[in-house]
């Protein structure tokens, strides 16, 4: 199995930590983790939330690539919605340069309301602004010389994109995504899939196969370790820690429910509400509990058809990962997973 990490570096309220220590305290993170023998780091891209959230993605990511020498540098996701695509894809193919070819390009539609509101942008233009946007960075990238663009959001006249990306005929592109329909489409056009750390692991098996059955329908072979699925890591010894990863788990899954929330209508996303909830759903999807405890919970994983996991440690603790890397990857060798989802 492949192992990386997911998410980015985030600020409790109140705590008086300052963003330069919160950045420093990350980077040290993921540097130790890539010693570690982790595969990747997939960093998420949120605006406006008062938490210290990262927001530029790109950049933190093109400073990764300079103190980085193996990682695969992914985004889960960029939101296409909100950039200019011409600005993206320059920003994107020089971090591909950069890092020598290991950027994975995460895109999806947005789904947080304070976020659309934030940048004046109607949730309802999502798609559209979505498929454009993805449309024009293929475009971009495959477009020998100068080339145009005019479509309902963006214009763009004799333009030419630089410097061209390392990776042929681009970064691969990951896409976020649960429901059949958007996880065929994936399958479908070649791209990869992101799946969330919510899903428990027969229902994940199920996309899977259904990513599977879409990826061969076009001819292609399918590759398990094109599927990345998230899972957060909370290790607990005793009862009391584990009922601290509950409070945990259920403040940051409530706090993102917060603020995905349309005042107007119902959320588009299915997040647990209540503790209880959350308790319900963090036995079922989540790697909690002691080194041995987790080797099983990461072996029905593979068991579904599971072969790159990515660790959403909210705590951030490096003695987390240290334990996990020591006591829980050498269960698991990396391997050509040539019968999964099968």
């Amino acid at each position: 199995m492949r192992f990386g990490l997911f998410g980015g570096a985030t600020a409790a309220a109140g705590t008086g930590v300052s963003d330069s220590q919160i950045y420093g305290d990350f980077i040290d993170y993921v540097l130790e983790a890539e010693e570690l023998g982790f595969h990747s780091i997939f960093l998420v891209e949120h605006h406006f939330t008062g938490l210290s959230q990262v927001s530029a993605s790109l950049s933190l990511l093109t400073y990764l690539a300079a103190r980085t020498r193996r990682m695969r540098l992914g985004t889960a996701v960029i939101v296409l919605p909100w950039h200019n695509p011409a600005l993206l894809a320059e920003q994107a193919a020089t971090l591909d340069l950069l890092s020598n070819g290991r950027f994975d390009f995460g895109v999806g539609r947005g789904y947080r309301h304070n976020e659309f509101s934030g940048f004046c942008i109607p949730p309802e233009e999502a798609e559209e602004r979505y498929q454009e946007t993805l449309a024009f960075l293929r475009k971009a990238w495959t477009t020998e010389g100068r080339f145009s663009h005019h479509g309902k959001y963006w214009n763009f006249d004799d333009i030419v994109i630089e410097p061209p990306t390392t990776q042929r005929p681009h970064p691969p592109f990951w896409i976020g995504a649960g429901s059949p329909p958007n996880i065929a489409k994936a399958g479908e056009q070649g791209f990869n899939l992101l799946l969330d750390a919510y899903a428990p692991p027969e229902a994940t098996g199920e996309r899977i196969r259904h990513y599977k059955a879409a990826v061969e329908s076009r001819g292609g072979t399918f590759d398990p370790y094109n599927v990345g699925v998230t899972r957060a890591l909370h290790l607990a010894y005793n009862e009391r820690e584990r009922e601290q990863a509950y409070e945990q788990r259920a403040k940051f899954l409530l706090g993102v429910q917060t603020l995905a929330a349309d005042p107007k209508r119902p959320s588009s996303i299915a997040l647990p509400t209540s503790l209880d909830d959350t308790k319900r759903s963090t036995e079922a999807s989540a790697l909690i509990g002691k080194p041995d405890e987790i080797i099983r919970r990461v072996q029905d994983l593979q068991d579904a058809g599971v072969e790159y996991v990515l660790l959403l440690d909210v705590g951030g603790s490096r003695e987390a990962l240290r334990t996990f890397a020591r006591e829980v990857m050498p269960a698991f060798p990396a391997k050509r997973a040539s019968v999964a989802a099968e």
